[in-house]
């Protein structure tokens, strides 16, 4: 783990895994005044940070802080972790921004469940995450009264079991894993017994931002015990190499003896990853520590995130494409992706100012919109796929 020179250096744990993690959780950075002993702050940032955090909280736990390097005003980790000026843009030269670019509105059924690709159930199980990350595509929601909780999980699978065509669960939020263990057991209990969900999903990014969460015996044994009943997927989010810490690395040994297999889905992220040398050490550094490279999703147009995060398409896929030429081969297969509202696109790359895109998921009123290729004209601001002119061939 990288060293810091904060004023509190010597009080920080040097074993993080060694702590309970909902007694640490306590211990979260969620005002400037508690973040300005660790980072320093000119006295414009000092303003700029206490007018963000009014409409978008900021938490931090104090392992992902230990991360930062505090005499980096660039620091990706900060950017991913400490909010900014650049979160009161809301227009500007990338275009018009959305506060649901997912179509997560249109799809929700009702105790928490989203129900866009016929196949596949999103129950967003709590709002609640252990960081507020600053390029969540969920921020309106994040931190914020839980409007949109399931207050009765057992309502959502019912909604599950009476219908046969999902054969997949998403547990999403939010966070998941950062429910008390025996609110998980129950969760996933009443999963088990429905015959037509082929595996389930528990999305998370505390293998990330707090894997003390992972030291937890109990819930090891709660994710192996639903395992030996159904098959268990955990998509999580690394973003950065220096976030594949021994910390992060020993919380995904954890889970991966558990049975479970651990996906990853990167965001790329402007002053983040957006080059090809950190893309590589990323995609090949996942393997090293046991975790599939799975999706690399280009940034959601959303509000207070798109003018400071988003990598225009004509850069991105460049770069992507170099980063690809230097992966190993199973670091590679990592889709580039859109996740748009009319359902998920593959970017397959570009030739001159034409980009190819293909459909691989369509929403359930469309099925026929499904493995349909897509043209796109590149233009040098365009980083979504309505900035873009369509192509015909």
């Amino acid at each position: 783990m990288k060293s810091t020179t904060s004023a509190l250096e010597n009080d920080l744990p040097t074993d993080w895994m060694a702590l309970d993690w909902q007694k640490e959780l306590s211990n979260n950075i969620t005002s400037v005044d508690e973040l300005k002993a660790y980072l320093p702050l000119s006295y414009d940032e000092e303003a700029d940070l206490r007018t963000v955090t009014e409409a978008h909280p900021m938490n931090i736990p104090r392992y992902y802080l230990s991360l930062i390097d505090p005499n980096d005003a660039h620091d990706p980790i900060r950017k991913l972790a400490v909010p900014a000026a650049e979160e009161l843009v809301v227009a500007g030269a990338m275009g018009e921004t959305t506060k649901d670019p997912y179509g997560d509105d249109k799809h929700d059924k009702g105790n928490g469940i989203l129900h866009k690709y016929s196949y596949t159930a999103l129950v967003v199980a709590t709002e609640y995450c252990s960081m507020y990350c600053r390029h969540c595509f969920r921020k309106r929601m994040v931190g914020l009264p839980n409007h949109q909780t399931v207050e009765n999980f057992h309502n959502a699978a019912k909604y599950i079991a009476a219908h046969p065509e999902i054969t997949n669960v998403v547990i999403s939020g939010g966070d998941p894993l950062l429910l008390p263990t025996h609110v998980i057991r129950k969760m996933l209990a009443a999963l088990e017994d429905i015959p037509h969900l082929n595996f389930v999903r528990i999305g998370s990014r505390a293998p990330v931002v707090y894997p003390i969460r992972f030291a937890d015996d109990e819930l090891i044994d709660v994710l192996r015990d639903f395992g030996r009943k159904k098959t268990l997927q955990m998509p999580t989010h690394f973003n950065h190499p220096v976030e594949l810490t021994s910390e992060a690395a020993e919380a995904i040994r954890r889970v991966r003896e558990a049975g479970v297999t651990v996906n990853n889905q990167a965001v790329f992220l402007s002053g983040v990853n957006d080059d090809v040398e950190t893309l590589t050490e990323l995609m090949n550094g996942l393997l090293r520590i046991g975790v599939n490279p799975y999706y690399l999703y280009q940034c959601m147009p959303v509000a207070r995130v798109r003018h400071h995060f988003q990598v225009p398409l004509k850069r991105g896929v460049d770069i992507v494409d170099e980063a690809r030429r230097r992966m190993d081969g199973y670091a590679k297969r990592f889709k580039f992706i859109i996740g748009h509202d009319i359902g998920k696109l593959e970017i397959c790359g570009r030739s001159g100012d034409t980009m190819v895109l293909k459909q691989i998921h369509a929403r359930q009123e469309a099925p026929q919109e499904c493995s349909r290729l897509l043209f796109r004209r590149l233009n040098d601001t365009g980083g979504w796929l309505d900035d873009l002119e369509e192509v015909d061939l």
